[in-house]
């Protein structure tokens, strides 16, 4: 019998699991598979192992699992997969596939701007869009949320935009921030994040910092939020890993190689 997990990341805020809860259920709603449960990588219950279990407990032969993570990093090309490795070694007569995160998908520029729209009238010549994303050791991330900037700005002919991270990756969202207000009369802050949480908070704390010692225009768009584009990228992404079983079959590899295997575009 097939089942479908869902892996959220899961917050040190209940309401942020909950929210990421109620967003999966909406998504899976439609989606015809007789098993179907939601677990948390970190920070809330159940865990995957947990959820794997019920899944098993309930009559799954294979079970078909899909990251709710916005991009490829160690989370998705590590963490999770290691789980998977020790589970599969538990219970090596279930059949494992095993998807991708959102990642870059072109409707999510739609959706950015949606968000820029709703906080600005319109953006001047010398406007500049910082889109921050968390951020993560991992090149991949970089990239993706770069490419992520570049379809926003050559779709919507975007004046200038910059990629910038909270942490582990460069440039950091405070460097980007002195640099740019140098050369622009406004800036315009999008969080790549998918909820409101200490995150966004750490944010609206650095701008408040800045505003005290500029006179220069600084707006923060809301979060992304469980938009309904968003829902629509996660079906795609669920409906991929239930149809397309040998291009997502989990196949025990090193974590190396696991990190190795974003060359893939599926990772993307």
């Amino acid at each position: 019998m097939q089942a479908l997990l869902l892996i959220c990341h899961g917050s040190r805020l209940k309401e942020g699991s909950e929210q990421a809860k109620s967003f999966v259920q909406q998504c899976i709603e439609s989606i015809d598979t007789p098993i179907k449960e939601i677990c948390f990588l970190e920070l809330a219950e159940p865990s995957i192992k947990e959820g794997f279990e019920t899944c098993i407990k309930k009559g799954a032969t294979k079970i078909a699992v899909v990251p709710v993570l916005l991009l490829s990093a160690n989370h998705s090309k590590r963490d999770i997969p290691d789980e998977l490795i020790k589970l599969r070694n538990q219970y090596p007569a279930v059949e494992i596939t095993y998807g991708r995160p959102f990642g870059v998908h072109e409707s999510i520029s739609d959706l950015l701007w949606e968000k820029i729209n709703n906080k600005v009238s319109s953006l001047k010549d010398t406007s500049h869009v910082l889109l921050i994303g968390r951020g993560s050791s991992d090149p991949d991330v970089k990239r993706d949320l770069e490419l992520i900037a570049k379809q926003l700005r050559e779709r919507y002919r975007v004046p200038q935009i910059q990629a910038c991270f909270l942490t582990g990756s460069k440039p950091r969202f405070e460097d980007a921030l002195t640099k740019i207000q140098e050369a622009c009369d406004q800036v315009v802050i999008v969080p790549y994040l998918l909820f409101t949480g200490l995150l966004l908070k750490g944010i609206n704390k650095t701008i408040n910092e800045y505003k005290g010692h500029n006179e220069k225009e600084i707006m923060i768009c809301e979060a992304l939020g469980y938009h309904p584009i968003l829902r629509k990228v996660l079906e795609t992404r669920i409906n991929e890993t239930l149809n397309d079983k040998e291009r997502n079959a989990f196949v025990p590899r090193s974590l190396k190689s696991y990190k190795q295997i974003s060359g893939d575009s599926r990772w993307r």
